[in-house]
């Protein structure tokens, strides 16, 4: 195969799939490991996609966003691992905030035993909550509709009448520089607004969003534990480790 082949093959397939692991493109290609390192490094400065601990991921604008149904179908397994995971630190007793998103979504089914509190600003997560016969708070503000997350003064002026033990969080972008990010400075602020009014703080990450930055910054990676799953590189997980606690589950 020509290298022009190759590399139109990677390409197609990390725009198909999001993210991908060197693994995956060597199996997709037939190329070895060392040409297929090469490959993405040529990849990169050409600027058609980006290079990631293990793999490579689709090159995104900064703001670009995905809507919550678009979300929902991607990594679905993984989410209801990492949000089973999470679940476990959640104890009787505890006030909770549980952010707008997909993954945090996928919490409600676990804790609906606890006897706890919720606030959110997810306007999915309300109907979930009830039904659970999870006792909850709804902050104010304007529902955004790529996310139907709750934003805005009005909603941060609502939160922050609120103390909790503990803050569950989504999040776009985890990187060891930038931190944790997010496309909209506006869920940023929501998202950092929670975090500060936690006395734990926990970020909901699947294996795609290492490696990557957003628009908005929402905290340092020191601000709040990392739930995660085994498809994360353990050499990229021994890294966030110098900076933060991170939990793993295995798939």
């Amino acid at each position: 195969m020509l290298t022009i082949e190759r590399h139109e093959q990677i390409v197609k397939l990390v725009q198909e799939k999001e993210v991908v692991t060197i693994h995956d493109l060597v199996e997709y290609t037939n190329a070895s490991e060392s040409t297929i390192r090469r490959d993405l490094t040529e990849l990169e400065k050409q600027k058609k996609l980006k290079r990631i601990h293990g793999g490579a991921s689709v090159l995104k604008k900064r703001r670009e966003e995905p809507t919550m149904a678009e979300k929902t179908v991607k990594n679905n397994h993984e989410k209801k691992k990492i949000a089973e995971l999470a679940a476990s630190f959640v104890e009787d007793g505890d006030c909770l905030f549980l952010d707008a998103g997909t993954t945090t979504y996928e919490l409600i089914p676990f804790i609906k035993t606890k006897k706890i509190v919720v606030v959110t600003n997810g306007l999915d997560s309300i109907s979930a909550l009830l039904e659970a016969g999870v006792e909850t708070y709804v902050i104010g503000g304007t529902v955004k509709q790529g996310t139907r997350a709750f934003v805005g003064r009005h909603a941060i002026q609502s939160l922050q009448t609120f103390r909790f033990d503990k803050a569950f969080l989504g999040i776009n972008g985890v990187h060891l520089e930038d931190g944790f990010t997010t496309p909209d400075p506006q869920e940023a602020y929501v998202k950092e607004t929670a975090l500060s009014l936690s006395r734990e703080a926990f970020m909901l990450v699947d294996h795609s969003k290492f490696g990557e930055t957003t628009f908005a910054t929402v905290a340092p990676i020191h601000a709040a534990t990392i739930v995660t799953s085994s498809q994360v590189e353990q050499q990229v997980i021994q890294a966030y480790e110098t900076q933060t606690a991170v939990k793993v589950v295995t798939l």
